[in-house]
């Protein structure tokens, strides 16, 4: 199996972090503005990009440490994939540790992943650090 990880320091508390990953308001502020989720394991959480939607099962929430999910619905790709972020407390904030795991194989969609993460965890870091993150469809706006 192939596995997309990323590492990045956020200058805000775990807790912060947190509840960027697990309520609706924080996934919306970062990932996608139409975005429904409930912070509760076995909950699915949907995100919606225009005419396309990804469902993910809330497969593990511990307040200030993981956030994990099951990949549901989405392109074929991403179906029994596992997203996980785990946080770590950081002198100058959190360490995020971003793991996507299970792919199949190499391809050129987990290559657009890799980069499509990365942009996104970026404005995961924005939204923490500032309270504005760039989400879809902004995530690739330089400012």
């Amino acid at each position: 199996m192939n596995n997309i990880w990323h590492r990045l320091v956020i200058k805000a508390s775990p807790e912060d972090v947190y509840k960027a990953l697990s309520t609706q308001e924080g996934l919306a502020g970062w990932w996608t503005p139409d975005t429904i989720a409930k912070p509760e394991t076995g909950s699915i959480a949907r995100f919606t990009f225009n005419d396309y939607f990804k469902e993910m099962k809330v497969l593990a929430l511990e307040p200030s440490k993981q956030v994990k999910w099951e990949v549901l619905k989405a392109i074929d790709e991403w179906i029994g994939t596992t997203i996980t972020f785990d946080l770590e407390s950081h002198k100058n904030g959190t360490t995020l540790f971003f793991h996507h795991d299970g792919w199949k194989e190499y391809t050129p969609t987990y290559a657009v992943c890799t980069y499509d993460w990365a942009m996104f965890l970026r404005s995961l870091r924005r939204l923490c650090e500032t309270g504005k993150g760039q989400a879809y469809p902004d995530q690739y706006k330089y400012e």
